[in-house]
C-alpha cells in the first residue's frame, strides 16, 4: 500500500518531526521554488518514485486552468494524467503542455502519459486519478465538485465555489459526506505578508474592530472590453454599466467555434445560444462569463470572494456571516453595509477614495490601493490586507512594531496554497481554506446581489442560512438546473 492510499485510509496520522519541519518549511514560502520537494514524499536522494506522486487531473483550461497545469507539471510531487475541457483547441494545448514538459525530463525525451477528455465525467470515472483541480466557469463548479466527491477524488475548486447559497450548502454537506479534501482557491490568504496582518487582527491586535471597507464593482467597467464593441447598442450599457449585480443581457446567436462543446459548455445554467463574449479562444480576460447571472457572480466572481475570505478570517467569521444587510435606500449608510453580530460593519465602497472622503475612517494622507482584501479600522488603529497594491499600510506606526512582519511587501508568488492541499491530501487534515469557508465567502457575494436585486434591507440568519420571514428573499438563495443536469 502506497503513503498515498495507506493515507486515504487512515485519517488519524500523527504529525512526526520530520513532517513538522517538512510543514513549516513550506510556510516560509516553499512555493516560491516548485522543484522543491517537502520531505514527506522524497526518497534518499530526493526523487519522488510514481507510487508516491498524487495522480491529478485538471477540468477547465482557460487562463485561470493555464497557471494551474503550469503550478501542477512544475511539481515532482504530482502527476498530471488528463486535461478536460469542452474547448477541444484548450484540452489539446493542455495535453500538449503536460507531454512536452515531462519529456523534456526523461532520458528518452518523450512523453505519451496525459490523456484529453470533452466530458468531465470520462476523466471522473479513472480510478488512478486522486484528484481535481475544478477551473471551469463558475456554473459548473457546485455540480463538478460533487461528482468528483462521489467519484473518490479529492477537489481542489476555483471560486466562488457555487452560484447560489443552496448550491454552497449541499457541496459542504456532499465532502463532508463522501470525506474527501477540498481546497478553494482563494489563495491571498495564503500568502504569508496577508496571514500575518489576518492574524494580528483575529487575536485583537486593532482592539474592536469597528468598521472594515472592501470593494464591488459595477458592470460598466467591465462592459467596456473590446469584445462587447459589437453588441453595445444592444446593452443599454448607460443602464446596465450601473448594476451592482450580474445581469440576464441577451447577445445575439453566433456560429459555435468547430471544436466547441457550446451545449457542455452551458450545461446546468439556462439555455443561452452561443456569443464569444461568453466564451473566446484564446480568453480576452479571466472570467468573460462573469457579467452573466445564469454563469457567475460579477464582482463575487472577480474580486470579492478573494476578499471576503480574508476579511472574515481576520474577523473570525470565515464559518458565519453577518447578520444584516444595510441597503443604502436605508439612508442608514451611503453604500451597502453588512453587520455582523459583535457590531463589526463592513462597507462595500466603488473605489477606496470613498474610505477617506465619504467615511472619513482613515487619515485623508493615507495610500490606500489594490485589491483582494480590505482595510480594517479598529479601536487602536488602522491596516491594510490589499494585494497588487503595494506594501501593507496602517497606522499608527507602533502597529507594526507589534506585528512584526518580516516584509510589508505583499508577494502573491509566496502563497502556498497549492502545498497546503497536497499536504491534506496524504494527511488527510483540513485545508486552509475548506469546503465550509469557501462556501462562507461565496455566500456573501451572493447575498450582496441579493440585497442589491429587491433594492433594500434584509435580516439574515447565518446559523440556519434564510432570510428570517422574508419569502421573496429567500426564494433567491437557490435556483433550479437546466435538465437533465441535477445535484
Amino acid at each position: 500500500m502506497t503513503k498515498i492510499e495507506n493515507a486515504k485510509k487512515n485519517n488519524s496520522l500523527q504529525i512526526t518531526r520530520r513532517k513538522f519541519l517538512c510543514k513549516t518549511a513550506a510556510l516560509s514560502g516553499i512555493v516560491t521554488a516548485p522543484w522543491i520537494i517537502p520531505c514527506t514524499v522524497r526518497g534518499a536522494n530526493g526523487n519522488v518514485t510514481p507510487s508516491e506522486r498524487i495522480t491529478v487531473g485538471l477540468i477547465g483550461k482557460g487562463l485561470m486552468g493555464s497557471g494551474h497545469l503550469r503550478r501542477l507539471v512544475g511539481d515532482r510531487e504530482i502527476q498530471v494524467l488528463a486535461v478536460c475541457d469542452v474547448d477541444r483547441l484548450r484540452r489539446e494545448d493542455g495535453k500538449r503542455l503536460v507531454e512536452e514538459t515531462y519529456a523534456a525530463n526523461r532520458s528518452s525525451g518523450t512523453y505519451r502519459g496525459c490523456a484529453a477528455y470533452n466530458d468531465y465525467r470520462e476523466l471522473l470515472a479513472r480510478s488512478d486519478i486522486d484528484a481535481v483541480v475544478i477551473v471551469t466557469p463558475d456554473h459548473w463548479h457546485t455540480l463538478l465538485a460533487i461528482d468528483a466527491v462521489k467519484a473518490g477524488k479529492d477537489v481542489y475548486c476555483e471560486k466562488p465555489i457555487s452560484i447560489t447559497v443552496r448550491e454552497g450548502r449541499r457541496l459542504v454537506d456532499a465532502v463532508r459526506r463522501y470525506s474527501r479534501v477540498f481546497q478553494t482557491g482563494t489563495q491571498y490568504r495564503s500568502i504569508p505578508t496577508i496571514r500575518q496582518v489576518c492574524n494580528f487582527v483575529r487575536a485583537g491586535g486593532l482592539g474592536k474592530v469597528k468598521q472594515v471597507f472592501t470593494l464591488w464593482t459595477k458592470l460598466g467597467g467591465f462592459f467596456g472590453a473590446p469584445r462587447f464593441k459589437p453588441y453595445r447598442h444592444l446593452m443599454d450599457i448607460e443602464n446596465t454599466g450601473k448594476s451592482n449585480t450580474p445581469l440576464d443581457i441577451t447577445l445575439p446567436a453566433e456560429e459555435v467555434p468547430d471544436g466547441l462543446d457550446w451545449d457542455l459548455w452551458v450545461g446546468p445554467a439556462l439555455w443561452h445560444p452561443y456569443n464569444p463574449a461568453y466564451h473566446l479562444n484564446p480568453s480576452p480576460g479571466v472570467v468573460p462569463w462573469a457579467f452573466c447571472e445564469d454563469f457567475g457572480a460579477a464582482s463575487s466572481t472577480w474580486h470579492h470572494s478573494h476578499s471576503a475570505d480574508v476579511i472574515q478570517y481576520a474577523l473570525g467569521m470565515e464559518e458565519s456571516g453577518p447578520v444584516e444587510f444595510i441597503h443604502p435606500s436605508s439612508g442608514e449608510y451611503p453604500t451597502l453595509t453588512y453587520r455582523y453580530a459583535n457590531g463589526t460593519l463592513l462597507h462595500l465602497v466603488d473605489n477606496w477614495s470613498m474610505v477617506k472622503d465619504v467615511y472619513k475612517a482613515v487619515p485623508a494622507t493615507a495610500r490606500l490601493a489594490g485589491n483582494f482584501g480590505g482595510v480594517f479600522v479598529g479601536e487602536r488603529g488602522w491596516v491594510t490586507s490589499m494585494t497588487t497594491g503595494g506594501p501593507i499600510e496602517g497606522g499608527p506606526e507602533t502597529l507594526f512594531e507589534e506585528m512584526k512582519l518580516r516584509t510589508r511587501q505583499v508577494n502573491p508568488g509566496e502563497n502556498d496554497h497549492h502545498a497546503n492541499w497536497f499536504d491534506c491530501i496524504r494527511t488527510r487534515r483540513q485545508t486552509s481554506c475548506n469546503e465550509e469557508l469557501g462556501h462562507r465567502s461565496a455566500s456573501l457575494g451572493h447575498l450582496t446581489i441579493i440585497a442589491h436585486k429587491l433594492q433594500r434591507s434584509l435580516k439574515w440568519d447565518p446559523v440556519r442560512e434564510e432570510f428570517p420571514g422574508d419569502d421573496a428573499a429567500n426564494r433567491l438563495r437557490f435556483r433550479a438546473m437546466r435538465s437533465p443536469w441535477r445535484i
